[in-house]
């Protein structure tokens, strides 16, 4: 089954915390995308349910494999094509913000063409 973008958004800020935190909980999650905490308690049961996550008995969320690969390749359309906006000259709040809404909706040939062209 096909991911929404806003559980594309939850594994990505699930992705970026645990660089920073020993631990990730949904508060932490809910703080970072400035979501309730009911909502977000809402979105991890629906991705541990895709199985996209685990949480642990300490309430720790945990990525798994899949949700893992998925919230890699998120991230790394958004920073390449954060990267490639600010390198045109665009502000970089404004490239941030304008690569986290195509991050989920390039296709993958198109981002792959991309990549490969900037890495010439």
């Amino acid at each position: 089954m096909a991911i929404r973008e806003s559980g594309e958004m939850y594994l990505e800020t699930i992705l970026i915390l645990s660089k920073d935190l020993p631990a990730v909980r949904s508060i932490d999650v809910a703080r970072e995308m400035n979501f309730s905490k009911p909502s977000v308690s809402n979105a991890m049961k629906h991705l541990k349910s895709e199985g996209y996550l685990t949480i642990d008995e300490n309430g720790s969320i945990l990525l798994t494999k899949q949700g893992k690969a998925l919230a890699e390749k998120i991230y790394e359309r958004h920073t390449l094509l954060t990267k490639m906006f600010v390198n045109l000259g665009v502000e970089e709040s404004v490239a941030s913000e304008d690569a986290c809404r195509i991050e989920h909706v390039i296709s993958d040939t198109t981002f792959a063409a991309i990549k490969a062209h900037l890495s010439k």
